[in-house]
């Protein structure tokens, strides 16, 4: 995923990259394109997004571990790595801490997505701080709510994304144009986001920008194991599991566990449970790596 080619530098396939992409999103980002690493809670770190910046993308730095010390971590690292443009979501439903916009500003920050949440609740305040804010959504109804709070731009998300999701999810097909007709701020679209293809077919409906979770897990810089790597990879368009449709916890793990129907799902039960431990468990930290 280094800058200037596809994948990694030391690949002898790598392919030079396209000319930079010039819209609202990669303009006020100060990208070369309007790609965005969505913020994954444990995985969104320096080794990740520090990759995803350095190619011409915007790294995001996770908060939603809570673990502001490690995070802090992180954020030096991405400095060491990286001179190009990064950012930080913060994640209201699993940040707590009312200092949260001052540990982010004193990291010298200056984008932010905000989720899970109300966006009244941070906006004004990052915006004190110099911070451009984009406020993940997953309805018109949030969309509006969002630029009423004078957000400077939205993620717009379909029900198709991963991570915790709206009890109530809309397609990114049917979101998306619903949203852009009714906004005039930029949109980046998420949620099935994989490749040129549907970028180009978020940007027909109406986006300036996408952003990518599943796919940026699955590349070689990602710091998950290689064998749930492979399970995304290998996985069918029918694969897709809905572990919980209203409980925000771990718990949900052992809830697809328990109703586990087919191969596939059990593929994927299997693969969360060895790959990804439940903070709570005797490690609660991720396995490290073995990819490149």
């Amino acid at each position: 995923m280094a800058r200037g080619s596809y994948g990694h530098a030391d690949y002898p396939d790598a392919v030079p990259a396209p000319a930079p992409l010039r819209t609202r999103v990669s303009e006020l980002l100060g990208t070369d394109y309007p790609i965005v690493q969505a913020p994954m809670g444990y995985i969104a770190r320096a080794q990740l997004a520090s990759a995803v910046s350095a190619a011409g993308g915007l790294g995001i730095i996770e908060t939603s571990s809570g673990r502001l010390d490690e995070v802090t971590v992180e954020m030096e690292r991405m400095r060491e790595l990286t001179d190009r443009p990064w950012g930080v979501n913060i994640a209201q439903l699993f940040v707590r801490d009312p200092g949260i916009v001052e540990f982010v500003a004193g990291q010298g920050v200056t984008f932010v997505t905000t989720s899970a949440g109300d966006p009244t609740r941070y906006t004004e305040a990052l915006h004190d701080a110099g911070i451009t804010v984009f406020h993940v959504v997953p309805s018109l109804r949030a969309a509006r709510k969002a630029v009423d709070a004078g957000v400077d731009g939205l993620v717009v998300e379909g029900g198709e994304g991963g991570g915790f999701k709206s009890t109530r999810p809309v397609s990114t097909m049917v979101l998306l144009p619903q949203v852009c007709a009714a906004v005039d701020v930029p949109v980046i679209a998420a949620g099935g986001i994989v490749d040129g293809v549907s970028m180009a077919a978020a940007f027909a409906l109406g986006a300036e920008g996408v952003q990518m979770g599943t796919r940026m897990v699955a590349s070689a810089e990602s710091p998950v194991h290689d064998a749930y790597k492979r399970l995304i990879t290998d996985a069918d368009a029918t694969d897709t599991v809905l572990l919980s449709a209203s409980t925000p916890s771990w718990s949900c793990t052992s809830r697809a566990t328990s109703r586990a129907r087919s191969p596939s799902e059990a593929r994927w039960r299997d693969g969360l449970t060895a790959w990804f431990p439940s903070p709570t468990s005797s490690t609660g930290r991720w396995p490290a790596s073995t990819s490149a």
